[in-house]
């Protein structure tokens, strides 16, 4: 069926993601620049610091170059190695594999909820087997998973748990912010440009285990045992050092910090500014032949990284069609996920099969994620509805 002729577009195309930058962010990087620490310093120790207040719950923070580093070093630091299994969804990026490759163990990909796309414990119950030694949990497009339940699965067979919260911040889960790691043994975010809350790169490693923590500043900077910062703002020597592990290049470096901190400030504001989008999606869209994205229980807080509705059987139009409609009519979109099982390495690799992975299958086919970010004006957002209307009620 063909769709309505796209009217023609005179405004600007809608990006699907646009920072949220105020002239704070950019006078403090640039208060960082002019200062002359450009490397991992001052902001980046006080930016673990206000982060880990943010989240609450006495966790240590750990700055990193990106949230894929994160997830490794939280990984290793849990003794992740050679011969080990670790449970992945297949409805994640490929960096939430990738990591458990890096330390040579393998993944276990299993599908997610139907309604949620999280991973749920009976999937990671029937999973796990005698090489499993950890689950990595995502929390898919700012919903917090069932991590709890998660866990006491994986605390009964002796399974280290590890939290993908690249699209989680802020969000809670039973009056626990995601970050605060009651559950688990490290929690990761991510500051990519589209995310929440971006330093452009860069990421965060959270944890309530002071080894793990140790284990993680020792290694993302080549294992030595005193990082930059300790060695120059000290009177000791600070040529002197030692090299404790065959270590990484992992650090965040100040500019990059200094902006994370002033988003760190307008977190709340901004997923404010996206649930307040979310939810005129979800009011105008709610008669459309599409599933809108789950919202969470009522007293748990969603991030809105991302919102993502699945076309129904009975819409005009099929998910590329539709993708290509709002194109025409300035409108940018993006696929969360290609699942893991259907990417060439991992489906070779692992020898998967579609139908191992029924409920990520008749997403994949059916998902298109739509702009929401918190710098949206109401134009662009009467504009992103109006064109979901005219292609959905043709």
């Amino acid at each position: 069926m063909t769709t309505r002729p796209a009217r023609a577009v005179s405004a600007p195309p809608i990006p699907f993601s646009r920072p949220d930058i105020t002239e704070e962010e950019i006078d403090a990087v640039t208060r960082t620049l002019r200062g002359g620490w450009v490397t991992t310093g001052p902001a980046a120790a006080g930016f673990e610091v206000e982060l880990a207040a943010l989240v609450g719950g006495g966790v240590e923070a750990v700055a990193v170059s990106s949230a894929t580093a994160g997830l490794h070093l939280a990984l290793e630091a849990c003794g992740i190695g050679p011969g080990d299994e670790v449970i992945v969804p297949t409805w994640t990026f490929t960096a939430t594999a990738e990591v458990v490759r890096y330390l040579g163990a393998d993944p276990v990909v299993v599908d997610v909820d139907p309604v949620t796309l999280n991973l749920e414990p009976a999937a990671v119950e029937a999973a796990i087997g005698p090489r499993t030694r950890a689950v990595l949990v995502v929390h898919f497009g700012g919903l917090a998973a069932d991590t709890a339940g998660i866990a006491a699965v994986a605390q009964a067979h002796g399974v280290r748990v590890v939290e993908d919260a690249a699209h989680a911040l802020p969000a809670s889960r039973d009056g626990a912010a995601v970050g605060s790691a009651p559950h688990s043994d490290a929690v990761v975010f991510s500051f990519y440009a589209t995310k929440p809350v971006t330093t452009g790169e860069g990421g965060m490693l959270t944890t309530r285990d002071p080894a793990i923590a140790d284990r993680a500043r020792v290694m993302r900077l080549h294992g030595i045992d005193r990082d930059a910062f300790d060695r120059y703002r000290t009177a000791s020597a600070g040529w002197a050092y030692d090299v404790v592990a065959p270590g990484f290049k992992n650090n965040l470096p100040d500019p990059a910090a200094a902006m994370g901190r002033v988003q760190l400030r307008r977190a709340h504001a901004m997923r404010t500014r996206r649930a307040a989008i979310a939810a005129t999606y979800a009011a105008e869209w709610a008669h459309l032949p599409l599933d809108l994205p789950a919202s969470g229980r009522p007293d748990d807080l969603h991030a809105w990284h991302l919102f993502t509705v699945r076309l129904g059987d009975d819409a005009p139009v099929r998910r590329d069609v539709f993708v290509e409609a709002l194109a025409r009519r300035g409108i940018a979109t993006s696929v969360h996920f290609i699942p893991l099982h259907r990417l060439t390495y991992w489906r070779d690799s692992l020898g998967l099969q579609p139908d191992a992975f029924p409920v990520a299958e008749d997403a994949y086919g059916r998902v298109v994620s739509v702009p929401l970010f918190s710098a949206m004006t109401d134009d662009e957002v009467t504009r992103v509805v109006s064109a979901v209307r005219e292609v959905l009620e043709a």
